[in-house]
């Protein structure tokens, strides 16, 4: 399983791990969303700490979960990105919607 869930509180992390692309980001995002949809937390943290590589694809996987939190009255935090994967998603855009946090 490429994600691995925590939860405590309001908050749940999601650990993503190895490569994001189309063909593991279906995967990602069903699991994500089916703990966020049962857990309900006031913020999803995204850990990209073993993320190895990262198209398009990762871009859409964070959009996603942004638009997932609002309807629930959450945000999205994304944490430990390596400094190539915060530049495309700067490039991107996500910084304007989720809190990319060093």
């Amino acid at each position: 399983m490429p994600v691995r869930m925590d939860k405590n509180d309001k908050r749940m992390t999601a650990y993503i791990m190895g490569e994001i692309d189309h063909h593991s980001a279906k995967e990602i995002r069903e699991e994500i969303d089916a703990q966020v949809e049962s857990f309900l937390p006031e913020i999803l943290l995204l850990d990209f700490k073993d993320v190895t590589f990262m198209d398009s694809s990762g871009i859409g996987l964070v959009m996603g979960r942004y638009k997932l939190m609002r309807t629930i009255g959450g945000e999205v935090k994304v944490t430990n990105v390596s400094a190539h994967i915060k530049k495309v998603m700067r490039l991107a855009g996500l910084d304007k919607l989720a809190v990319i946090e060093k």
